[in-house]
């Protein structure tokens, strides 16, 4: 197995146990890297969460590399072959926490910009920047979304934005993702009378209340999608109601609701039909509605079409596109009317015990992000 550049780091960075929203000095190791290539690095701070914005150039346009230092949870270490915070390389593969998702693709970044603003590099057709934070495996709050909103309020705009997150999913560069759908989350309370199983006259039950609700809720086809999105989505994720005893009727019901959704249909469409069915039902309820993302998407452009000639030169592939799977912090730089793609490893083992990425898969992911470079910016 050779080892290469964006391997070894990629194992320094695996190394450090970042769980979210931790970063465990991440960060300040690839700032040195970017520094030395002259790019003027900024350590944002917002609560518990550290962010680096990392920029090279001055002109526009902005292509900027978006990724997470932060991971989840291990599992129980004992059911890892090896530590998950030491990285090991066997069998063609490098096994850590964080391998694939995401501190592969950050390796991965550095490497590409080191060759390609090597020795002797003449003037940028514009700028490139590195935006990466501690808190996107957790509440996403203190992260992108808060240095995305700083950046505007200077006036810095991100044009173009490739998002390093494992969209692989068979071969490295077999899809790039171009888009994602929105994300709705409802907390429902359904309110009941409390009283004895045997005297149910004396009470009401939440649970027999929102079960023809539920019923038509979830036998509902919200929409047929569209050529660029899969139909909508809802899923009951909790549910309960009871007090432990089985000759109590409870005296309420709680439970989480989410909607994946496409274009076709907006939150405030959701909210309305999803309120008025409990109403037609006339459910006792409260619901608490978070929205978490808004569903996006990147038409053909400068930096799709630099994506795909870019898999294409380095592996012979022609990547498909798709905006399946779940959220991601690209959520936040699309709302600014940024081109957004995502393009990285394969995602066959994130989040897993023994997660781990091709050493092949890391240095080709690294040979297409300079491709890239070398399309949009030279």
């Amino acid at each position: 197995m050779e080892r290469t550049p964006t391997i070894d780091l990629a194992c320094e960075l695996i190394r450090r146990p970042s769980l979210t929203p931790e970063d465990a000095g991440c960060q300040t190791l690839l700032a040195t890297r970017l520094e030395a290539l002259g790019f003027r690095c900024e350590h944002l701070a917002f609560g518990e969460v550290k962010n680096l914005w990392a920029r090279y150039g001055n002109s526009g346009p902005l292509l900027t590399f978006v990724g997470h230092t932060d991971v989840v949870p291990s599992g129980p270490e004992m059911q890892w072959t090896t530590p998950p915070f030491e990285p090991s390389l066997r069998q063609g593969q490098l096994y850590g926490r964080g391998a694939a998702d995401m501190k592969g693709s950050l390796a991965a970044f550095v490497t590409a910009c080191e060759r390609f603003l090597g020795d002797n590099r003449g003037p940028l057709r514009g700028s490139v920047a590195l935006l990466i934070t501690s808190d996107e495996e957790g509440d996403a709050i203190d992260g992108t979304a808060r240095v995305v909103r700083a950046l505007r309020a200077r006036g810095e705009r991100i044009d173009m934005c490739l998002v390093g997150e494992p969209s692989s999913e068979v071969v490295i560069g077999d899809t790039i993702k171009i888009g994602r759908r929105g994300s709705l989350h409802g907390h429902l309370t359904v309110r009941g009378i409390q009283g004895h199983v045997a005297y149910p006259q004396r009470a009401s039950n939440p649970i027999h209340q929102f079960a023809p609700a539920l019923l038509e809720l979830t036998s509902r086809r919200w929409d047929n999608g569209n050529a660029s999105f899969p139909p909508t989505t809802m899923q009951i994720s909790n549910i309960h109601a009871g007090t432990g005893a089985t000759n109590v009727i409870p005296g309420s019901l709680q439970a989480d609701i989410n909607f994946r959704y496409c274009t076709e249909l907006t939150a405030e469409d959701i909210r309305f039909e999803v309120e008025h069915t409990f109403e037609r039902h006339d459910l006792e309820y409260q619901i608490d509605w978070r929205l978490s993302a808004q569903p996006f998407l990147t038409e053909q452009g400068p930096l799709l079409d630099a994506a795909l000639a870019a898999v294409h030169d380095v592996t012979g592939r022609h990547a498909r596109t798709s905006t399946a799977g779940g959220t991601s912090d690209g959520r936040f730089v699309a709302s600014t009317g940024a081109q957004v793609i995502e393009l990285g490893p394969i995602n066959q083992t994130i989040h897993q015990v023994d997660e781990h990425a091709g050493i092949a898969e890391l240095n080709t992911i690294s040979a297409v992000y300079e491709h890239i470079l070398n399309r949009l910016l030279s």
